[in-house]
């Protein structure tokens, strides 16, 4: 049976209660979010939005799915406010300084003591606990003191930082499969838990093969520009018209590669004769592939390479990606309705599951500061009345 509608999503039923900001909290509740869950966003009333307007493209991205409520945390008034909708709440998402989550009343003790089923997630910059606890996290930061900056770019030429935010987004991922973890756990012990990452944990352990070739081997990777570490030929090369990347090591691809190049005297020269031999001259053997491959335009090359077995793809900008007939067969994007701004192409979930596609269109586009604040608080009993005194009080907007 295939589920489009939100209530059979496989998170329909949870609450989640969003107060994070920036960029790596919102992933993991995005991930809630587009799955089912209920997200009731926290925006405090004088918050400034961090990364842009709400009704920017990025904010719209990040937000969709999810209402908002806007209270003022400063005031009794809101975190009563806030101590009924973790009462009522599954999961609460947060990245606040560990002094603002005692003073909030936010730390897994207090929020276990409210509602013992509760699971709190937490992202932070470099752990909760350390030196580098209360250092605020941002995501050219951990690049750097992750090692990715230093392995980033061209030999001689870096450190760079990578096109995309990856620490945040990496974290985001991570803190969301360890809420559904937690949803696991508890669903078997009924017990709630604190469940925690960084950007520095989630860059750290993203350095993946690198990162296991230092702390087993000792070695300490460096820039490699567009060439793998330790493959030889896979980057990239010059076609007539652009540049295409190729994947061409171990016997059988590095045979096929050079027979489409008609280039035997590659296979027959000692310095090519094996992985090794490709490896310790590189450079020479690369810039001798790209002399052979400007002569075709790229797309010949990635027609006649793959169809030779050897995997070969352009190098695109982000416009040619989204209309490459691959993406546009794939439809990662989806259309949400905004009441001003009309419809907006927004990028869908990358997970696919059989019993559950992917609807036509988001439930709801990214909501305004406060958009939802009186549903909300009309489903935590309050009356209109009451609503407008916390109003004209402050206490929310």
């Amino acid at each position: 049976m295939h589920v489009t509608n939100k209530s059979a999503l496989p998170l329909a039923g949870y609450r989640v209660l969003d107060l994070t900001i920036a960029r790596a909290g919102p992933v993991a509740v995005r991930l809630l979010a587009d799955w089912g869950a209920d997200v009731v966003r926290i925006d405090p009333p004088d918050r400034k939005p961090t990364l842009g307007p709400r009704r920017g493209s990025d904010e719209q991205n990040l937000h969709r799915n999810k209402r908002s409520l806007s209270v003022n945390l400063k005031t009794a008034e809101g975190l009563r406010i806030l101590r009924q909708l973790v009462e009522r709440s599954d999961v609460v998402v947060e990245n606040f300084r560990a002094s603002v989550k005692e003073r909030l009343g936010l730390t897994y003790e207090a929020l276990s003591a409210v509602n013992p089923r509760i699971i709190l997630a937490s992202i932070s910059g470099f752990g909760q606990t350390g030196p580098y606890a209360e250092r605020p996290g941002l995501d050219q930061i951990v690049q750097g003191m992750s090692g990715l900056s230093s392995v980033t770019g061209e030999p001689g030429r870096g450190p760079f930082r990578t096109g995309i935010a990856i620490s945040d987004t990496t974290a985001g991922m991570f803190l969301g499969q360890g809420i559904l973890l937690a949803l696991l756990h508890r669903e078997r012990t009924g017990e709630g838990q604190w469940v925690h990452t960084s950007l520095l944990e989630a860059m750290l352990n993203k350095l993946d093969f690198q990162g296991a070739r230092y702390t087993v081997d000792g070695h300490i990777a460096r820039q490699e520009g567009n060439s793998h570490p330790t493959l030889v030929p896979m980057g990239t090369f010059d076609a007539r018209d652009g540049k295409v990347n190729i994947c061409g090591p171990g016997a059988a691809m590095w045979g096929r590669l050079c027979d489409f190049l008609q280039a035997p005297h590659l296979t027959l020269d000692e310095r090519y004769i094996d992985q090794p031999s490709r490896l310790a001259h590189r450079r020479e053997l690369e810039e001798a592939i790209s002399a052979l491959t400007r002569q075709f335009d790229v797309a010949d090359l990635v027609e006649r390479l793959n169809q030779a077995g050897v995997p070969c793809g352009p190098v695109y900008d982000i416009g040619q990606a989204f209309e490459d007939a691959q993406a546009k067969h794939l439809r990662m994007t989806r259309p949400a309705l905004h009441a001003e701004m009309g419809s907006l192409n927004l990028l869908r979930s990358p997970i696919n599951l059989s019993a559950c596609v992917h609807a036509e269109a988001f439930q709801r586009a990214a909501p305004d500061a406060g958009e939802h604040t009186d549903d909300v608080l009309s489903e935590l009993g309050y009356t209109d009345d009451a609503i407008a005194a916390m109003r004209s009080e402050g206490a929310v907007a």
